[in-house]
C-alpha cells in the first residue's frame, strides 16, 4: 500500500524539526519590542548562522554602501522579518548541506536553488513588492521535497532515474507514477511540520501549478517563473533532464516583459554568483 505525502515526510526522523538556533530565533522575534542587540546575540550563539548571514548582507544581493559588520546593525538595516527569512534560508542549507545521494550532486542542486532563490528576489523587486526576502526563502525551498525523497527514496529513485531518462518523462511525472505524489507535495508536507508560514507551504506546494495557488498566488507564480529561467539559464540542476514549459497565465498575471530579461540575467548571475560564496561552504 503506498503512503500519503505526509506519512512519508513523517517517516524520516532526522528532518522532523529545524534546527534550535532558528527557533530562538524566532521566538526573540516574536517578543513585543525585541531590540536589533537581544536578536544578535542569539544569532551571535551560531558562529555558522552569523557568519553567512553577515556575508550575505555584504553582497551584492543588497549591495549597501559601506560594511555591515555586525549582526545587530545588518538586523537594523535590513528588518527583523527579513533576517528572520534570511536566517531561515541559511538554517536549512546548514541542515541539508552534507546530504549524500548517487541520484543528483548537491552542489548542483544547492546552486540551482540559490538561483532560483535569487531569481524569485528579482523578479518581486520588479513587481515591486513589499518584503522581497519571502520570495527569496520560497525560491530557495521550492525543491526541499526533492531531498525527502532522495533520502528515503532507496531503490525507488532508480525506478525514477529510468522512467526519466529511457522513458523520457519528467521528474514530476516521474515521482508521481512511483511515489502516489511528487516533490511539491512532500515539500508542503514538511514546510507544514515545521510550522512556517502558509505563504510559504503554498508557493512550494504550488510552484509546478501556480494558478492553482488560492490563498499566495503570487508567491506561487514568483517562484514557477524564477525556477523556469533559472532551469532555461542552466543555472545548477535539481535532477530534471529538461527545461518545463513556463506557465503562460502565470506571466502574464505578473505583466512580466521579455525586453526586462537580458537585464534580469545579468543581475540574476552576478547576485548568484555572490550568494553562492555568502551561503555555500
Amino acid at each position: 500500500m503506498k503512503q500519503s505525502a505526509a506519512e512519508f515526510v513523517r517517516g524520516t526522523p532526522e528532518i522532523q524539526s529545524l534546527p534550535d538556533v532558528f527557533r530562538r530565533v524566532n521566538e526573540v522575534i516574536e517578543r513585543p519590542n525585541a531590540s536589533a542587540v537581544e536578536i544578535g546575540k542569539v544569532v551571535m550563539e551560531d558562529p555558522g548562522l552569523s557568519s553567512r548571514l553577515l556575508r550575505l548582507v555584504n553582497s551584492s544581493l543588497f549591495s549597501f554602501p559601506g560594511e555591515i559588520d555586525t549582526i545587530s546593525r545588518a538586523i537594523a538595516i535590513v528588518g527583523t522579518q527579513q533576517v528572520r527569512d534570511l536566517a531561515l534560508a541559511t538554517c536549512v542549507i546548514e541542515m541539508f548541506e552534507d546530504v549524500s545521494t548517487d541520484f543528483v550532486n548537491m552542489e548542483s542542486y544547492w546552486q540551482h536553488c540559490l538561483a532560483t532563490a535569487v531569481c524569485a528576489r528579482l523578479l518581486a523587486q520588479y513587481a515591486e513588492e513589499e518584503n522581497i526576502e519571502r520570495f527569496f526563502v520560497a525560491g530557495l525551498l521550492h525543491d526541499i521535497g526533492s531531498i525527502v525523497i532522495y533520502l528515503r527514496g532507496g531503490r525507488r529513485l532508480k525506478r525514477i532515474v529510468k522512467r526519466c531518462t529511457e522513458d523520457r518523462q519528467n521528474l514530476l511525472t516521474a515521482e508521481r507514477a512511483v511515489f502516489g505524489f511528487d516533490h511539491t507535495d512532500v515539500g508542503r508536507e514538511l514546510l507544514m511540520l515545521w510550522g512556517l508560514p502558509d505563504v510559504l507551504q503554498e508557493a512550494v506546494g504550488a510552484h509546478h501549478q501556480p494558478m492553482r495557488a488560492k490563498r499566495f498566488p503570487k508567491e506561487a507564480q514568483v517562484t514557477h517563473i524564477a525556477e523556469f529561467l533559472v532551469e532555461a539559464r542552466d543555472l545548477g540542476s535539481n535532477g530534471e533532464h529538461r527545461v518545463a514549459p513556463v506557465n503562460e497565465e502565470a506571466w502574464l498575471e505578473l505583466g512580466l516583459s521579455l525586453d526586462f530579461l537580458p537585464l534580469l540575467y545579468q543581475d540574476l548571475e552576478d547576485q548568484w554568483r555572490a550568494s553562492l560564496g555568502a551561503m555555500l561552504r
